[in-house]
């Protein structure tokens, strides 16, 4: 059986947590940022956990991470 391939794109957008969860950046952030305050700017930094819907999906996208 061969190996199998990581998602190069979802490897550079997910990290696995200790406890075998996924953290992942938050939207919104990247441009068109005149028009968002300041408060939501600063809400949208930092990293999220990836809800428990989509952690199966993701996990099949990084077998070895």
């Amino acid at each position: 059986m061969p190996k199998m391939k990581t998602n190069s794109g979802a490897a550079k957008r997910f990290k696995r947590t200790a406890r075998g969860g996924f953290k992942r950046a938050q939207a919104f952030k990247n441009h068109i940022l005149t028009k968002k305050s300041t408060k939501r700017k600063r809400q949208l930094r930092g990293t999220t956990a990836v809800d428990e819907g989509d952690k199966k999906s993701i996990a099949r996208l990084l077998p070895y991470i």
